[in-house]
């Protein structure tokens, strides 16, 4: 008795939840992190292949396939942090298809209106007609806050889009996300998390104009009258600009920079007909840093990734066929497992998970999570405060 007096009330609670029938375990555990309980754990996350990079500074990262959706290794999957332009996937995820590229709009000073201060912008103004086809690539190419403004009003405003978006990231089942602007711009509350905007850029992908835009290099853009002015994407891995090289196979997404939120980058490359995902947020101040250590994750991905045996998966969205995970309970605990805003990952209390109408089978997948916790750490990767300098501001 005295020694089960030391037992840990979590402990304690993993103890009782190993002794319950194991589908019944496994299924309360299930509940409780989208994506694989893995994914909440503490550390860099692999399973079968070695020779990840040695100076990971990013706050959160993950690479996947994206065709099977297996994540084959992360850290801080679920930490929720400022998205800064990366947010833009999910805004066209969510608006992209409800306007025809060729269809005419001709912007206001309202559409304008409400542009942050600070922004990127690709230079929109107002008494010219724009196609939506060069909207798009405002927002894609050099990540024009502008751009996402004018659209949004088109799409009946930005408290709509705002809804709507939060709406497409529940389908998406990415329940660390919650959407302020859509624009991805600094303000109190817009997170997201390395899981989710990879959710969304797997999502985008399928859809072949999404695939386009992101993938472009450079586009001409109307000046007024009959004058254009030729627009680049900000991503250096795609262009190669800032000195750095591009990347063999690359096929997009998008990038962001905010002063708050630092770098964030989620890129996808093909070689031999095989895709993969990388997502990395917030690594150490320096002009490349989040482009070399994107690269860095595919090339591993391409080589000792093949061996990797899977650690989560991008699950599917739930319009689609995909489990639905959206009760207050399962938000509640993919909260919980990645900590409050902007801190360490697995920081939150699983007693909390608790709370909401299931909470009962929910604090049941806390205590094997905590107990898997005590007996399988890995090493934890490099923490860093984010970086400056690319420009682009989201």
């Amino acid at each position: 008795m005295r020694e089960c007096s030391r037992l840990s009330r979590r402990a304690a609670l993993g103890l009782a939840v190993a002794a319950l029938p194991l589908s019944t375990a496994t299924e309360a555990a299930a509940t409780t992190v989208v994506g694989g309980e893995r994914l909440a754990r503490s550390g860099v996350q692999v399973r079968g292949a070695s020779g990840l990079p040695q100076k990971l500074t990013a706050r959160s990262w993950l690479v996947a396939d994206c065709a099977s959706g297996e994540v084959l290794a992360s850290f801080a999957a679920h930490r929720r942090l400022a998205p800064a332009s990366t947010l833009k996937m999910l805004f066209a995820d969510t608006v992209l298809k409800k306007f025809g590229r060729a269809e005419r709009y001709r912007v206001t000073d309202a559409d304008l209106a409400d542009v942050p201060a600070g922004s990127s912008l690709v230079g929109i103004k107002p008494g010219i007609t724009y196609t939506v086809e060069q909207l798009w690539q405002g927002v894609f190419l050099r990540s024009g806050n502008d751009a996402v403004h004018v659209l949004s009003h088109m799409n009946g405003g930005i408290a709509r889009t705002v809804a709507e978006m939060q709406a497409k990231a529940e389908d998406l089942r990415a329940l660390d996300t919650h959407v302020v602007s859509p624009d991805g711009f600094d303000h109190k509350g817009q997170l997201s998390s390395a899981y989710d905007l990879t959710l969304f850029a797997r999502h985008g992908l399928k859809d072949a104009d999404f695939r386009g835009y992101c993938g472009m290099r450079t586009a001409d853009f109307p000046a007024g009258g009959r004058k254009t002015f030729q627009i680049q994407n900000t991503d250096r891995l795609l262009t190669g600009a800032w000195g750095l090289k591009t990347y063999d196979g690359l096929i997009g997404v998008k990038n962001g920079y905010t002063s708050h939120a630092g770098n964030t980058f989620t890129g996808a490359a093909t070689r031999g007909g095989r895709t993969l995902l990388v997502t990395v947020m917030h690594p150490d101040a320096g002009g490349n840093t989040v482009y070399e250590q994107t690269a860095a994750l595919l090339d591993w991905g391409f080589t000792h990734g093949r061996s990797a045996q899977a650690v989560g998966t991008l699950v599917e969205p739930i319009s689609a066929g995909g489990a639905r995970s959206g009760t207050a309970a399962a938000r509640k605990a993919a909260r919980a497992s990645a900590g409050a805003p902007g801190s360490a990952a697995g920081g939150g209390s699983p007693w909390h998970l608790a709370e909401g109408a299931a909470g009962a089978v929910a604090l049941l997948g806390a205590g094997v999570w905590a107990l898997r916790r005590r007996t399988a750490r890995t090493t934890p990767g490099g923490e860093g405060e984010g970086e400056g300098g690319t420009g682009d501001r989201s």
